[in-house]
């Protein structure tokens, strides 16, 4: 069950610092917070799966099926979805049926009757952005929960998830739209969007106590698939990543399933992109010491956590693990 912390469900608290003169004048912003208990044994579970939303089709429903089972031998603990909800356009508002026909119709399993923590992706942005951030589809699937960005502590304090919007970094979705409507309704203007959460991220990373730091996002910054990387967030959120030592960056957009293991960075890059539609043979080169993993098909990806480890697996539309990645750290003691 998702737990708000003390700030309210819609509410964002700001602190103001107002000096006049010759002095700066600050705002900094927080990202909403919320707080999911792992089990009794200290540790957590989740699934991830992305670009998805498609009525059942693309073989939705078969990696639907197949999570509910990796979910119930998991005993998972909440699903987090890496965008592009609802094709092709996202939701129309509120009262659209594709809600209950991509998401609620589909994932019925016991296993998947859990909160799903959900990103917008550049699809969902293409319809009524706002529709999915609305409380009103929560009242209708109490699992669900979107908003633009915020910060996930579960464990608590296990991991610690910053989710982040990342379709507004992209310019040419305002530059080039080609025959695409997008809903930038509260992005404009988009540099002071941008630089404000780039705050609220780095602000958030900083006072992170977390075991292990988790960043989500739609669009993948490292990737061998078929939109590669994406410049705009290696110029601004990959600094982040490695100043404050995040250990697994997370996202969907190429519909692939993907594990990058970086020389640059101590971060490893996963892609769950394979929720539904999927393209077969649509890779690129990339070095063969960092690309570990690379499935063009459907499929999705789970997460197993203590405080000291991690173990991930890929799974495809059968159900079969594809590739497997732990890593494991120690615990670390006031004196």
């Amino acid at each position: 069950m998702v737990v708000p912390t003390k700030k309210a469900m819609n509410q964002r608290l700001v602190s103001w610092t107002l000096i006049v003169g010759l002095f700066v004048i600050s705002c900094v912003a927080e990202l909403e917070r919320f707080e999911h208990a792992g089990k009794p044994d200290g540790s957590l579970s989740f699934l991830v799966v992305g670009d998805w939303g498609r009525r059942g089709h693309y073989n939705q429903s078969q990696v639907a099926f197949q999570m509910g089972t990796i979910g119930e031998q998991l005993d998972i603990d909440f699903i987090i979805s890496t965008g592009d909800n609802f094709y092709d356009n996202g939701l129309t508002g509120v009262d659209d049926p594709l809600f209950h026909q991509s998401f609620t119709d589909i994932y019925t399993t016991p296993s998947l009757k859990k909160q799903w923590y959900n990103v917008l992706g550049n699809h969902d942005y293409r319809g009524n952005a706002e529709a999915q951030l609305s409380p009103i589809l929560t009242k209708m699937d109490s699992r669900w929960l979107c908003l633009r960005s915020f910060v996930l502590n579960a464990g608590p304090e296990i991991a610690e998830f910053f989710f982040v919007d990342t379709t507004p970094f992209v310019t040419k979705y305002f530059t080039d739209p080609e025959d695409h409507v997008y809903d930038w309704k509260t992005i404009l203007p988009r540099e002071k969007y941008l630089n404000n959460l780039l705050m609220e991220v780095e602000s958030a990373l900083g006072e992170s106590r977390a075991k292990w730091k988790i960043v989500v996002g739609h669009h993948a910054i490292k990737s061998a698939g078929h939109h590669g990387n994406t410049k705009e967030l290696n110029i601004h959120l990959l600094p982040l990543l490695q100043t404050y030592d995040v250990d697994l960056y997370i996202n969907g957009h190429d519909h692939c399933l993907q594990h990058i293991s970086s020389s640059d960075s101590g971060t490893q890059f996963m892609t769950s992109g394979g929720g539904s539609k999927a393209w077969r043979g649509d890779v690129s080169w990339w070095n063969p010491h960092e690309l570990k993993f690379y499935h063009d098909g459907q499929g999705f990806m789970s997460v197993e956590m203590t405080p000291t480890e991690v173990s991930i697996k890929f799974y495809d539309v059968f159900g079969n693990v594809l590739h497997n990645w732990s890593s494991s750290k120690q615990l670390s003691f006031a004196i």
